[in-house]
């Protein structure tokens, strides 16, 4: 059974970054929504005893209020990271690196 998970560093502050929405979607429908913990990581967006299908996937970083709270302006309220599931027995982990005018994503392990 796949899981999906996250993990969101602060790359400007070097460290993880806590409190940020993340909401797992496929087409319009939410999946499963979390928080970023004090890690910065999601361990599983799916509800316990979910399961996914292969097919293209979206996760949504709600960074605005992240941002606000350290009292930093942002270019981005929102950062979406769209990817396709191809094997649904697989484990999906999406890391975001963060600062307030730019971000990158990979598929981790």
């Amino acid at each position: 059974m796949s899981t999906i998970s996250t993990h969101v560093l602060d790359t400007s502050l070097g460290k993880p970054a806590a409190g940020i929405r993340v909401t797992l979607q496929r087409d319009s429908s939410l999946i499963g929504s979390s928080v970023t913990d004090e890690d910065g990581r999601v361990r599983d967006l799916l509800a316990h005893g979910s399961s996914i299908s292969g097919g293209d996937y979206h996760l949504t970083f709600s960074v605005a209020d992240y941002f606000g709270a350290t009292k930093r302006k942002s270019f981005y309220n929102e950062i979406t990271v769209h990817f396709h599931i191809s094997d649904e027995n697989e484990h999906y982990h999406v890391p975001l690196l963060l600062s307030p005018f730019g971000y990158s994503t990979y598929r981790g392990t």
